[in-house]
């Protein structure tokens, strides 16, 4: 920035500061290249030439083999080189290192950070100037007239001249910014060279912290994060609150396993619905799987004849042992609900029927059939032997988290890991431009819904025995809500393409938790669905106000 301020530095003052440390640093890393030339450069290149060769299909097998052979010949000496020259390098990246670490910061970056700070109270001054001279400017020209749509006009100019000096202080700020990233980043550069690109745990952390506030941005973080200060400080209201009304604290240790007991049914149920948001969809079945999969299960692992029937028929599965009960079970709920989910899935692939179509029409298909098949009826408890082996507990501690750990680990892995999940994504961001590069939004489509059908069978099923039974088609009845509203306020956007696994699991335990505290100061029911309604608009919000912002 060109001003009288002899405490900013000219990009003729910045150079000469950072020339001495160049030209140590340069001179080492000219002697280090030399050294490299015909051993650990020769080495890269050679590895690189035969990864080509694999993959060369032009030639004979006897050709690819002879040539194999000689690069392998060229790399054995080549490694040899690198390893008589090892030490010697070391020593000199060494010798780079510690004059860097000696006079970097202190005879370059410190003296660019303070000229940067100068700089920002110039450009501060500037802008200041420029509108107290606009300011001046804009009262002489309204003194002079008496003309009301001159006046409106002068008025409209003055506000655009203050938008541009905003504008241009902004401009002035991101320069400053620039400049002084440029001066922290150039050391890392010096030993990116040096090492090869290979930095230490420390150096790593440095730089990403380094880009995160470089690329910091007030209003977005806000708009990502925002709501989660709220509930976070709702909580902590509900914390200070619960002890003075109730006379026991919130947060104790088995509050906090209760909490997470309840959780894992409800975490299958976000993980499964969690990918047909990710599409750009939503399924409102979910209540009414829950309670199809608790009454086949309560059905084939109660304990004696069932008093209720099916279909007018009277099952009893007490004759084979209890861990074929149990498997069964767990096969059955699994099966019932991805035949839903691929009847929903199909019409949505297919037809392009929207899923909030298909999937109601689930929900009423569901209902129907298991209450009239059912006649409504509870089918009470289960074995009392079955939670104990699937769900035991350890010293207090409810096993139940476990299998909702590996769900989760088993889903991010499927999200992040495979070809499924990379084109999970691509369809939820742009069906058609996934469609032109090959992807079939079809199969993707409905493997998103075959895999919430096997995600929502095992959660119902770990339902089942958390609950120990007691299964019927009203249960689960609004689960569907908490589902999306979990994954919602997890930042799974409903545009499609964007969300995270870790998002999910943070929203279906602040849903659950909320709901576990609102419990215990004793608040209504129905009122709590006006906290969870609540919720889920700011979240929505939020998430449009992202996409706008984008577009």
């Amino acid at each position: 920035m060109a001003n009288g301020n002899r405490k900013i530095l000219t990009a003729g003052q910045e150079a000469q500061l950072l020339k001495p440390i160049e030209d140590y640093v340069g001179g080492i890393q000219a002697k280090i290249d030399s050294l490299r030339k015909d051993g650990t450069d020769k080495v890269v290149s050679l590895q690189s030439s035969m990864d080509v060769l694999k993959r060369d299909k032009t030639m004979t097998k006897g050709e690819q083999a002879n040539r194999f052979a000689d690069l392998k010949k060229e790399l054995k000496k080549a490694k040899a080189v690198e390893n008589s020259h090892k030490a010697e390098v070391s020593k000199l990246i060494a010798k780079a290192e510690e004059h860097l670490k000696e006079h970097f910061d202190k005879d370059y970056y410190q003296a660019v950070k303070a000229s940067c700070k100068e700089e920002k109270k110039a450009a501060k001054a500037k802008y200041r100037s420029a509108v107290a001279a606009l300011g001046k400017e804009h009262a002489q020209l309204l003194s002079k007239t008496t003309d009301h749509q001159e006046i409106k006009d002068e008025k409209y100019v003055y506000k655009n001249r203050l938008f541009d000096a905003k504008m241009e202080l902004q401009k002035d700020y991101q320069a400053v910014k620039d400049r002084r990233h440029a001066a922290y980043t150039y050391k890392y550069h010096l030993i990116d060279l040096l090492r090869m690109s290979k930095f230490t745990f420390a150096e790593a952390k440095a730089q990403k912290w380094e880009n995160y506030k470089y690329t910091f941005n007030r209003r977005d973080f806000l708009l990502r994060n925002g709501l989660y200060f709220a509930i976070i400080i709702v909580f902590i209201a509900l914390c200070i609150i619960t002890p003075l009304v109730k006379g026991a604290p919130l947060l104790t240790y088995n509050n906090v396993l209760n909490i997470l007991q309840q959780a894992s049914p409800q975490m299958f149920l976000a993980l499964g619905v969690a990918g047909l948001i990710m599409l750009a969809g939503t399924d409102l079945s979910i209540g009414r799987m829950v309670g199809m999969g608790m009454t086949a299960a309560t059905i084939i692992m109660h304990q004696g004849i069932n008093t209720g029937a099916v279909f007018g028929h009277v099952f009893d599965f007490t004759r084979i042992p209890v861990i074929a009960q149990l498997i069964l079970a767990l096969i059955v709920c699994i099966v019932l609900c991805t035949i839903f989910t691929i009847i929903a899935g199909f019409f949505t692939a297919k037809f392009k029927m929207h899923p909030f179509i298909s999937t109601m029409a689930n929900t009423l298909i569901i209902f129907g059939i298991v209450t009239y098949a059912t006649k409504g009826v509870s089918f009470g408890a289960i074995n009392p032997m079955i939670p104990t082996m699937i769900i035991p507990k350890f010293n207090a501690f409810p096993t139940i988290i476990i299998w909702a750990v590996a769900a989760i680990a088993i889903v991010w892995f499927i999200w992040n890991k495979t070809i499924f999940g990379k084109n999970l994504y691509a369809v939820g961001g742009n069906p058609e431009a996934a469609s032109v590069s090959g992807i079939s939004v079809f199969k993707v489509t409905m493997g998103a819904f075959i895999l919430a059908g096997i995600l929502y069978g095992f959660g119902s099923w770990l339902e089942c025995a958390r609950m120990v039974g007691s299964g019927s088609a009203a249960y689960g009845q609004g689960w569907e809500m908490n589902a999306i509203a979990a994954c919602v306020v997890g930042g799974v956007s409903f545009t499609g393409g964007i969300g995270k696994i870790s998002g999910v699991v943070v929203g279906v335990i602040i849903f659950t938790a909320l709901t576990y505290a609102l419990t215990i100061l004793g608040i209504d029911t129905n009122l709590q669905f006006v906290f969870s309604g609540i919720i889920i608009l700011i979240a929505v919000t939020l998430d449009c106000l992202k996409y706008v912002q984008k577009k």
